[in-house]
């Protein structure tokens, strides 16, 4: 019987990989077969992530880019296919924040907010099709609860992540005739670097959060190697153009 979640023989491009819930997702890509290039500004981690998937028997290289560059984003893609020999999966999940009130935000800030969260994705997609159109893919774009609520303390992140939902659906129905799949995944409050700020500057974020998710616990980077495989995998071959929370439910209860 085929194994829906076989991933062996298969390519993949992790942007922001060498940790939290980017490398989870290349750690569960691996697990199943799939050989990758991980892709971090701080090359150190970046090796460090890709020499652990390694020792854990899988297979695994690193690149260092800053993906809010153009030419980073075509240059990247094309060491990852020179390294790989092809493309089959990429994972845009490089994104970072600042939190603060909207009106004291500049401009260079909005700029590079939206460049990293949301224009590296489609540039970085945009790289990959020449290498993806042929044999088809998987393209994974990471969202996040902003992309479904606002947030009052984060609104560049907010109207990147909301672009993220509407690019996935426009890359589903454009590149669907090549078998490229492009689907998004919502992270709800994970447990991760980016957050951890958070909790120190808003000391009541950590109840609020609990009460509003009837898991009753903050996710975490591993409750995404599922999901990646999933998507990635043949057993996903009739999904795209979605947009699926990974969030305990956070988003289910008012």
């Amino acid at each position: 019987m085929t194994d829906l979640f076989d991933l062996t023989g298969r390519r993949a491009l992790v942007t922001g990989g060498s940790a939290g819930i980017g490398y989870s997702m290349a750690k569960g890509l691996a697990d199943k077969g799939a050989a990758l290039v991980l892709v971090g500004r701080d090359m150190t981690k970046a090796e460090a992530a890709a020499r652990a998937i390694r020792e854990a028997g899988g297979t695994a290289s690193a690149i260092s880019a800053d993906v809010s560059d153009e030419a980073a984003c075509a240059r990247l893609v094309e060491e990852a296919v020179a390294e790989l020999g092809g493309l089959d999966i990429l994972v845009n999940n490089a994104g970072t924040n600042i939190r603060k009130p909207p009106e004291t935000y500049t401009l260079a800030e909005w700029r590079m907010l939206i460049d990293t969260n949301l224009t590296s994705a489609f540039a970085v997609s945009q790289a990959a099709f020449p290498h993806m159109k042929e044999a088809g893919g998987s393209i994974i774009n990471i969202g996040s609860m902003t992309s479904i609520f606002g947030a009052p303390f984060a609104a560049p992140y907010s109207a990147a992540k909301g672009g993220i939902v509407q690019l996935t659906k426009a890359l589903a129905a454009a590149w669907a005739q090549h078998d490229i799949r492009v689907n998004a995944v919502l992270p709800g409050w994970i447990d991760t670097t980016l957050t951890e700020q958070l909790r120190k500057d808003v000391p009541t974020i950590n109840e609020s959060i609990l009460k509003r998710t009837p898991a009753g616990r903050w996710g975490r980077p591993a409750d995404f190697e599922g999901i990646a495989v999933f998507l990635a995998a043949p057993a996903a071959a009739f999904v795209t153009g979605t947009a699926i929370p990974v969030d305990g439910g956070y988003s289910a209860q008012a």
